[in-house]
């Protein structure tokens, strides 16, 4: 049967750039890999980063946005069994941050799927710095996306402080507990390790993280949950405005709930940009697309706007 995985993780967590490393070491051991991708807006600048990163090595293949939950399971159960006939040795799941990790075992236990694939491992991922002032549907996503992880990976945790990783898995324990789940979480549960330190017996633990099977309190987020995708297109802006006009949006209170920035900027070069209140990243590339997302929760278009098309 074949393996698929699932890499989920809040918003601007890490997840892209995990997947970059996981497959790229699965693919160097001869693996054939599958990849679906699922972004919370129209357009998915993370499948651009894992083409640009991982080229013919992989078939990657999306699931488009924009539709009610329905379709979108509909259309997650059609890239599986596309890819379920092709004969891959794993598949791996990366959807958006914004998203239940119920539908994941729920389609995979479905005929025909049952029949053709096994759910391998169930990898979370947590910046190391989470923001200690979540809402209560943001709580939601942490608890659903670590309830059933094999492990829970710990993103730049080169950059935190002891005390912020401390808090964030205090936090991650609070967010379990705000919803009755039953998942009680251990230190043997987390991974935290610079990822550019990774040796193969690091690679080798993560491919028996596995993955666990409890429950928790649902939360209905699909009638109204406050996030936001807002996109500006065609900005004439340089690489090093845009960057001095995230860091105005994040400190802006005025601008909401910035959760993170990604997109591409063209200056002498295309610029890949993500951005989180804690790190930004402004990466040379081949491709881009003149496109700017900002993603969150209760946010002002015109605001933030105003800090990217300023004069």
């Amino acid at each position: 049967m074949i393996q698929v995985d699932l890499i989920t993780g809040f918003l601007g967590s890490g997840k892209t750039t995990f997947i970059k490393k996981y497959v790229g070491h699965l693919v160097d051991r001869g693996q054939r890999i599958g990849i679906i991708e699922n972004d919370y807006g129209a357009i998915n600048v993370d499948m651009m980063l894992l083409q640009e990163e991982l080229g013919d090595r992989v078939d990657l293949e999306m699931v488009a946005g924009g539709c009610d939950n329905d379709c979108h399971r509909r259309r997650f159960k059609t890239k599986l069994i596309a890819l379920g006939m092709q004969g891959f040795d794993r598949v791996i799941v990366e959807p958006s941050g914004i998203y239940d990790v119920d539908e994941f075992f729920d389609v995979v236990n479905e005929p025909p799927l049952d029949q053709w694939y096994e759910i391998g491992n169930v990898i979370a991922i947590v910046d190391s710095q989470l923001e200690p002032e979540l809402s209560k549907e943001s709580d939601y996503m942490l608890c659903s996306q670590i309830s059933n992880a094999g492990r829970i990976v710990f993103s730049k945790s080169q950059l935190a402080e002891e005390g912020d990783i401390a808090a964030t898995k205090e936090h991650l324990s609070a967010a379990l507990q705000r919803f009755h789940a039953t998942r009680e979480l251990r230190e043997s549960d987390f991974f935290v390790k610079d990822w550019n330190a990774l040796a193969d017996a690091d690679y080798d633990a993560l491919l028996q993280a596995g993955y666990t099977v409890e429950g928790h309190v649902k939360l209905n987020l699909e009638d109204d949950n406050g996030y936001q995708s807002l996109f500006f297109m065609n900005l004439d802006i340089s690489k090093d405005d845009l960057v001095e006009a995230v860091h105005e949006i994040f400190a802006d209170a005025a601008c909401g709930k910035v959760f993170r920035v990604k997109g591409f900027v063209q200056d002498d070069v295309w610029y890949e940009i993500n951005a989180t209140r804690h790190e930004f990243r402004a990466k040379p590339m081949s491709i881009g697309q003149h496109v700017i997302i900002v993603i969150g929760e209760e946010m002002d278009e015109a605001t933030i706007g105003g800090h990217l098309k300023k004069e």
